[in-house]
């Protein structure tokens, strides 16, 4: 999770003047290369199909490496790593989650997502249950679902920028902010699927390169003794043996095995149903293409759990639990903190290029995860909101890549003026709020659209509506959003949910209100789905086109 304010940090100071012109360099040579990659490969004014999904011009291996860089979020770099550095053993076992999400997506839903989507999740759900009010609510949910874990990507792009550079003022960091924000609406309107592919590709190979570089020092500082790196971890935890066990993350929780649980399958479920990275599953030529893709997109992201690992562990062993806490109570400094201990306290050159590049790395991070997420939105609001609702009876794709083209415009606005307001709040919440969101609403209108033969069209709205309103009065009652002092709201407490996460309620809800809502239909509109079903099911789960 990204953090709210970001304070001095110990050992990561960039007060040096040499440091802070390569830093500046470094992000002005990426922010001009990025826009020129947008500019130059951004799709025809009327080519809907190349600016909605890239239309197959991506190879699988460059396909895979974009659907891991939308995947791989800020909140996966700063936050996860935080947890990793304070927590130990429940960090490990939050990062193996984001991967084991992503190899979910592979072996249930991504083949039937290509086969079944077009250009947006609306077209997933439509496929079986055509209709207006499926694609509004389809649109509300991706919303709903995206806008929560922007605002925490735009607080902290402004937040880091501004850090990095040496500014402090409150104003100069809303300036960055703003600025970042506005270059990342035209990466998402500019350079469309293709274009944010591109940036997500050079993002990923530049955090998995950097990122190796630095864990291959940590293990080198420790003899190449992944032992001896635990047990310094251990020690600087001041934790003890608990911070190589289970159970540290929750130990104030009533219920920390379900507290964990909960946890746990939010992630899983959550992570792969987001919808910035469910839209990439459209972007294959065939189903082939999408298992390769899909297989070069789970390699690098167990290859970077595996990182944030090595740097989560190395930081505590060579800083300490207390200064990390101390630099940011959420530790999502931690990742910095342990790339520049790494080096001692007077780095030479090229170590000081190497911790450039690891924070270039994470500032592309930050501007591709947003962009992914504005394109994903605008995509939907423009497809299934506007070409459906139009009054005419067909847009033209000239028309219709004009109002995505402001939708995002639009989306990106929204989004910048709602990260200024909360920007001085704890985040954490957000980021949970979307996870949530993705594994109460979306996995199960998903499993059972793709999966469910009965499934009708009120099962599936009280599935979107139901598990996202659930979600979001849930979330209310944790203690993210009061009750402690490290909740959005530290001075009040109308915290009523025993639980940390939502899940362990929602998700059931979930997939309980599809199953009542479908009930309810009626055996005559349950039978009239299921022959609609079947009508497309060689389609969705095969790639079958009936002639």
């Amino acid at each position: 999770m990204i953090p709210d304010s970001t304070p001095p940090l110990p050992g990561v100071t960039l007060a040096a003047d040499s440091a802070q012109a390569m830093s500046l360099v470094a992000f002005t040579a990426v922010v001009t290369l990025t826009l020129l990659l947008c500019v130059m490969t951004g799709p025809d004014r009327d080519n809907l199909g190349e600016f909605y999904a890239g239309y197959g011009a991506l190879s699988p291996m460059r396909n895979g490496l974009a659907i891991a860089g939308d995947y791989i979020s800020a909140a996966t770099v700063l936050g996860t790593g935080g947890i990793i550095a304070l927590l130990g053993y429940d960090g490990v076992v939050l990062a193996l989650s984001t991967a084991l999400s992503l190899m979910l997506l592979m072996f249930l839903l991504a083949e039937p997502l290509r086969n079944a989507g077009r250009f947006t999740m609306g077209d997933v759900l439509a496929r079986r249950m055509p209709g207006r009010a499926v694609r509004i609510t389809a649109c509300a949910a991706t919303l709903a679902a995206l806008i929560p874990l922007m605002l925490v990507q735009l607080a902290g792009a402004g937040d880091l920028l501004s850090f990095i550079l040496g500014f402090s003022g409150e104003g100069v960091k809303t300036g960055c902010l703003v600025a970042l924000g506005a270059l990342m609406i035209s990466y998402a309107a500019i350079g469309g699927m293709k274009g944010t592919a591109l940036i997500q590709i050079l993002k990923i190979v530049m955090l998995l390169g950097s990122g190796a570089v630095i864990a291959a020092l940590v293990l080198h500082r420790f003899d190449w003794d992944v032992g001896a790196l635990l047990a310094a971890a251990q020690k600087g935890s001041g934790a003890g043996p608990a911070f190589l066990r289970s159970g540290l993350q929750f130990a104030g929780s009533p219920n920390p095995g379900l507290d964990m649980i909960s946890s746990e399958l939010t992630v899983v479920l959550g992570g792969a149903c987001l919808p910035h990275v469910t839209m990439r599953m459209y972007t294959a030529r065939d189903a082939r293409e999408i298992r390769r893709s899909m297989s070069w997109a789970v390699s690098s992201v167990a290859l970077f759990v595996l990182i944030i690992a090595i740097v989560g562990f190395g930081a505590t062993a060579m800083v300490g639990r207390a200064a990390i806490a101390g630099a940011d109570p959420q530790g999502n400094t931690a990742y910095l903190i342990g790339s520049k201990a790494v080096f001692g306290s007077t780095p030479s050159t090229t170590e000081t290029l190497v911790f450039t590049t690891v924070t270039t790395a994470i500032f592309l991070t930050l501007l591709a995860s947003v962009a992914g997420m504005i394109l994903a939105c605008a995509n939907s609001l423009a497809h299934d909101v506007f070409a459906h609702l139009s009054l005419r009876k067909e847009l033209t794709p000239r028309r219709e890549m004009t109002l995505a083209r402001v939708s995002a415009l639009a989306v990106g606005g929204v989004a910048i003026v709602l990260a200024v307001l909360v920007q001085h709040h704890n985040l954490q919440p957000l980021v949970t709020l979307s996870f949530c969101l993705g594994a109460s609403a979306l996995a199960p209108a998903l499993v059972y659209s793709l999966f469910w033969r009965r499934y009708t069209r009120r099962g599936l709205l009280w599935t979107l509506i139901g598990g996202t309103v659930g979600s979001v009065i849930l979330m209310t009652g944790t203690n993210l959003v009061s009750g402690a002092p490290t909740s959005a709201f530290p001075n009040h407490d109308f915290n009523w949910f025993p639980f940390t996460t939502t899940g362990i309620a929602s998700i059931p809800l979930g997939f309980l209100l599809g199953w009542l809502g479908t009930v309810s239909s009626g055996p005559r509109e349950s039978e009239k789905q299921r022959r609609r079903y079947e009508a497309v099911e060689g389609r969705i789960l095969a790639g079958v086109t009936r002639r």
